[in-house]
């Protein structure tokens, strides 16, 4: 589309009114309705325990102290955590003022809330700021946030209407002006505009969406319509026509969240103009999340992803019922209120206005999936023993949220992980800087592959892994894959990874690897990481131990190898110290060639 196009279709839009989010535009007997809903109980308990947690709690500072504080330390949790409140607080007294349009006191915490809000120095927070950044230019600057914060007052300002003060009413809309809207248009491009990440998505999809609710403008609205409609095909660019995500599940959740968010006011305001929803590969996309899972809530959390992963119902029902083949998740799988640590505004409503009453499913049917773009293979295994999950990667070492992990694999069974991803750790300054890969979670050495000569995998596009074979079948699934291209090491000439996952009744993974070296290499060692503590049981023989005397039964060749087994700790996503264990197998005598074979048998 072009300005003229768009500046056409701008003139001709439905109006911005609460027809976008309730039938026939009801607002009261929505909520009215909401409040004897059976599917949404659960969560209009949620709502109200957390305000009687707020209840008599003064609105959380920012200070000065706060704000300087990363730049001081790279910690970036001090700051967050009260900003992150501050979303709380407004998220809950929005949604206890339309369930209790009676209640007063709730409208004046959320006047309150707003006001403070639109009295921040900077809806960004200081981790995306350039270091030296001057005071009276603090408003140029867009980050997720920021963007995320001018939608959410968007929202709210449509949402709650007249029953907010007049003052109050002109302030957001003069904040959201100010901070969003004018930046966007006089002072980009910005850097996540051209993003084919998340970034693309969450920045460029709230500026959109924030302009379809507030700009009366034509002209102004056909600008940043241009240059959101151009974001949203960048990020689309991310994704190969497998549509997995490789930034991982939780950033599934996020970016394609704020796409679909946008994409839904676009394709409701234009008159079905403009609707992304058509695109084959947006459709593919929306397939990911169910591929993703592998037992009950836990999922093949490669790159910055925690291990478990809640469903926002609002957005997977809204998906469900664009896409026939896209399935409703168990209703288990419910993302609660208080999930999301930085408490967003946009998906906490469409997981009440978008949540679907109907028949649900218990659990994820089996399945596996080959997704040929990202070299992924993920599988769920379900058998009168239970069910099981397994996912390995190939790829390279320079996806979005990076880790250094080619041949890495994931295996679960009954609810438990025994081979593990540890998933993201610590948001932090160097985190995200030059020392990304001497944290555990993002470098090889925290991942289940080899170490080569005391060498771990490259950082890169060039460090990368070649699939040899994959197939996802009825009885069995496999990848193969080449990774002497990972490692930084000039001996190594070949290394081959076997992956074969037998789907029995008790379930078992075949692994192994095959190497060829000009010479031999100092040292060797299969390294495979797990939460569990292993134990020996015999020669050639151990076991990572679970709940009920289950377990994962472990052999090798003792003649070849010997293993080590080493407790270590890291900082989770959410900053807490977690213990991880490694289980090292040292090659008692390395060759020019080599044949390690381990076999992973659920019991």
């Amino acid at each position: 589309m072009n300005i003229q196009e768009l500046k056409a279709i701008a003139e001709n839009m439905k109006p911005a009114d609460l027809s976008l989010y309730y039938p026939q535009g009801d607002s009261a007997a929505f909520w009215s309705e909401a409040g004897s809903s059976e599917v949404l109980q659960a969560s209009l308990s949620e709502i109200r325990a957390e305000a009687r947690r707020l209840e008599g709690q003064p609105i959380p500072l920012l200070t000065y102290s706060l704000f300087t504080l990363f730049r001081q330390t790279g910690s970036r949790l001090e700051y967050e955590r009260p900003y992150f409140e501050r979303r709380r607080r407004l998220n809950t007294y929005v949604f206890l003022s339309l369930l209790e349009p009676e209640n007063a006191a709730a409208l004046e915490q959320l006047t309150d809330i707003l006001w403070a809000i639109c009295d921040e120095y900077t809806w960004c927070v200081p981790a995306h700021l350039p270091e030296k950044h001057e005071a009276a230019e603090i408003n140029r600057h867009i980050d997720l946030f920021s963007a995320e914060t001018g939608f959410t007052l968007s929202e709210c300002l449509l949402l709650v209407g007249e029953r907010l003060p007049l003052l109050l009413r002109s302030r957001i809309r003069s904040e959201v002006e100010n901070r969003i809207f004018r930046p966007f248009l006089a002072h980009g491009p910005y850097f996540w505009e051209t993003s084919t990440h998340n970034w693309a998505a969450v920045c460029a999809g709230s500026v959109g969406a924030a302009a379809l609710l507030l700009v009366k403008d034509r002209d102004m609205l056909a600008e940043i319509l241009l240059k959101t409609e151009s974001s949203m095909n960048y990020y689309l660019q991310g994704f190969g026509a497998d549509g997995a995500c490789q930034e991982g599940l939780g950033y599934w959740n996020y970016g394609f969240g704020y796409f679909t968010y946008y994409s839904d006011l676009l394709r409701a305001r234009s008159g079905g103009r403009l609707d992304w929803f058509k695109q084959e590969k947006v459709a593919q996309i929306a397939r990911f999340q169910q591929q993703c899972f592998i037992d009950g809530s836990y999922v093949a959390n490669f790159s910055d992803t925690v291990p478990r992963v809640r469903i926002h119902m609002g957005l997977s029902h809204y998906l469900a019922d664009v896409y026939p083949d896209v399935l409703r998740p168990p209703s288990a799988l419910r993302a609660p209120f208080t999930e999301d640590h930085c408490s967003r505004f946009a998906p906490a409503l469409r997981n009440l206005i978008w949540t679907r009453t109907g028949e649900e499913n218990e659990s994820w049917e089996a399945g596996s999936s080959y997704l040929p773009d990202a070299a992924w293979l993920v599988s769920r295994h379900v058998s009168g023993a239970g069910a099981f999950g397994f996912a390995a990667k190939g790829g390279h070492n320079d996806e979005p949220h990076n880790h250094n992990d080619l041949g890495q694999f994931i295996l679960s069974g009954r609810g438990e992980i025994f081979a593990a991803d540890l998933g993201s750790g610590e948001y932090t300054a160097d985190y995200f800087g030059a020392g990304r890969y001497g944290y555990d979670c993002n470098g090889s050495q925290g991942h289940s592959v080899p170490i080569i000569d005391g060498q771990y995998q490259g950082a890169g596009r060039e460090f990368r892994a070649t699939v040899l074979h994959a197939s996802a079948a009825q009885a069995k699934d496999e990848l193969t894959l080449e990774l002497a291209r990972a490692y930084p090491v000039a001996g190594l000439q070949t290394l081959v990874r076997s992956l074969v996952w037998h789907k029995e009744e008790l379930p078992r993974l075949e692994l192994t690897d095959t190497y060829r070296y000009d010479g031999a290499p100092v040292s060797w060692t299969e390294r495979f990481v797990t939460w569990r503590r292993p134990e020996l049981t015999g020669t050639g023989r151990l076991l990572l131990p679970g709940a009920e005397g289950h377990g994962v039964q472990v052999t090798y060749d003792s003649q070849i190898v010997r293993p080590e087994i080493t407790a270590h700790m890291y900082q989770d996503h959410y900053g807490q110290g977690t213990v991880w264990h490694t289980l090292d197998f040292q090659v008692l005598q390395p060759g020019a060639e080599g044949v390690l074979v381990f076999t992973f048998e659920f019991m």
